[in-house]
């Protein structure tokens, strides 16, 4: 390991050790499951909005939360594991599915290296379907993009997005919409989430110069 990341390591080490912090040492993976995503979300925000100094916080940010996670582990008292073998097993994992680089297969597009990857990724999980693996939490929109690719580069023919309903079920109307514009979206080759984030900054701006030309406020909370 580098100086930064042993230093790092260390200095988690004294906080969950006995005369550490008392809040570190409660934390288990499960009550640091909201930091992790809070972390990444302002990691996407640095990358898309922010500047070097923002990203390169973020990016200590998030590493932060994996090197907590790994000492948390590492206390377990059946099966434990340290950072070391979290880093070898992705280092074994993208030599395993890169074997153009680390092997004698041809590399091809990045397209024929993507379904390889995942044509491994399959094989090794002993994975039943191609869709399997997309995480149930995911936000809905890049959720529904992730099935949409998956079905795209496995060759499956999607029996299309359902079709909006003319029924009184607003919400199933508004689902279908959404969905269509994800499968709308992935053939386009446009990424969802990043397209409606943008989309959202402008209608915030855009919001915000309104509120401040707005008349003078009269008592109302919006509240």
């Amino acid at each position: 390991m580098t100086d930064g990341l042993i230093r790092l390591v260390q200095v988690m080490d004294r906080l969950r050790s006995p005369g550490g912090c008392p809040w570190d040492a409660e934390q288990t993976h499960e009550t640091l499951v909201r930091f992790a995503l809070e972390e990444t979300y302002e990691l996407v925000d640095a990358i898309e909005n922010g500047t070097r100094e923002d990203l390169r916080e973020e990016l200590g940010d998030v590493l932060l939360q994996v090197v907590f996670h790994a000492r948390v582990a590492q206390e377990h008292p059946e099966d434990p594991f340290t950072l070391d073998e979290v880093a070898n097993g992705v280092a074994d994992k993208l030599i395993e599915r890169h074997p153009h680089v680390f092997a004698d297969a041809e590399a091809g597009t990045a397209d024929e290296v993507y379904s390889r990857w995942e044509r491994i990724k399959k094989e090794t999980k002993r994975r039943e379907s191609v869709f399997d693996g997309v995480p149930l939490d995911q936000p809905a929109l890049a959720r529904a993009q992730k099935i949409a690719s998956r079905a795209d580069r496995a060759g499956v023919v999607l029996p299309g997005a359902p079709a909006s309903s003319d029924g009184d079920d607003a919400a199933a109307r508004i689902g279908a919409e959404l969905l269509a514009l994800a499968v709308r979206a992935q053939a386009a080759g446009v990424d969802a989430e990043a397209a409606l984030r943008a989309a959202t900054r402008e209608f915030e701006g855009a919001a915000r110069d309104a509120e401040q030309q707005r008349p003078a406020d009269t008592g109302r909370s919006s509240d």
